[in-house]
């Protein structure tokens, strides 16, 4: 009886068709499931256009003249081709160097990062010590400083080391990360204890649970990391400019600044420059979005 009320009820509340008999049930949903599919794509699209019409104007105004620029500074194609931004990064600006220093700084700087933040997460996540908590508890405390407020003791300190215009300078005070900490701990946090007890048994220690266990069962939030840190490394502009007074020193970012000057600024040089620098960064993320992807999916849920 109670079945019958409640099939009843659903019958009469579904939408009618035009001569007003009810629809059955399994068509209204496909014709919901179809208005919500349009719908979903119609905000990707439209998701898809506010990301990629910034890139289409960079490129567009890479090939412009400045006359052409300030013309119609909204078109996005063209009214006259030219390729003197690209021969300006290429011819101006010692651009192999740049191009090496951008790589030393943002994949060394990225590597030991990973290693230091990972065996930080480590001790956090699978050791028991006292006052652990509170050490993270201090690590998420500096999420909320601001790199900037460190910006004339860390200056100060290198000055005094003699690591400035050098890439030590440039490498080691960027090397750790309590983001990166976080992250890896509540990953670490997931794998089963059974694993390092396993291991224990057949008398590993800390270093080589750490090594032969847990990093090679982390590959997925490794590789998120790695590309969230290397893209943010690739692109710091304060950082190389501020530590590296010489341009055979500076990363691409901070030696586009070269293209603007009190006498004006190279539109075509300077979006030239951004969209080479950006190759590298689009690139890493074709090669690493499957784990970056299930990496971001899984970190911090049991």
């Amino acid at each position: 009886m109670t079945t019958d009320t409640s099939q009843r009820s659903i019958t009469a509340s579904v939408s009618r068709d035009e001569d007003g008999s009810p629809l059955p049930l399994p068509r209204v949903l496909r014709l919901f499931g179809s208005l919500g599919g349009a719908a979903a794509w119609l905000v990707v699209i439209a998701g898809a256009l506010g990301i990629l019409l910034p890139f289409a104007w960079m490129l567009g105004v890479a090939f412009r003249t400045n006359a052409d620029l300030y013309a119609d500074p909204a078109r996005i194609v063209p009214d006259q081709w030219t390729l003197h931004g690209v021969r300006a990064v290429l011819d101006q600006l010692p651009f192999t160097q740049l191009i090496v220093n951008t790589f030393v700084f943002a994949g060394g700087t990225t590597l030991l990062l990973l290693l230091f933040d990972s065996m930080t997460a480590f001790a956090l996540a699978r050791l028991r010590f006292r006052g652990q908590n509170v050490i993270f508890l201090l690590i998420l405390a500096t999420l909320m400083v601001p790199f900037q407020i460190t910006l004339v003791p860390v200056f100060l300190t290198l000055f005094h080391l003699g690591w400035l215009n050098s890439y030590q300078g440039l490498i080691l005070p960027r090397a750790t990360s309590a983001l990166g900490i976080f992250l890896l701990r509540q990953s670490f946090r997931q794998l089963p204890r059974e694993l390092d007890e396993a291991a224990r048994i057949d008398g590993a220690g800390s270093f080589t649970v750490y090594w032969r266990i847990i990093l090679p069962n982390s590959k997925p939030i490794l590789a998120t990391l790695f590309i969230i840190q290397f893209a943010a490394l690739w692109n710091d502009f304060l950082w190389p400019l501020v530590i590296s007074s010489l341009t055979r020193m500076q990363t691409l970012p901070a030696a586009l600044t070269l293209f603007s000057s009190q006498s004006g600024v190279d539109h075509a040089a300077l979006m030239a420059g951004a969209a080479i620098s950006l190759t590298p960064l689009a690139l890493a993320f074709l090669l690493l979005q499957r784990f970056f992807v299930q990496g971001v999916a899984t970190t911090g849920l049991k």
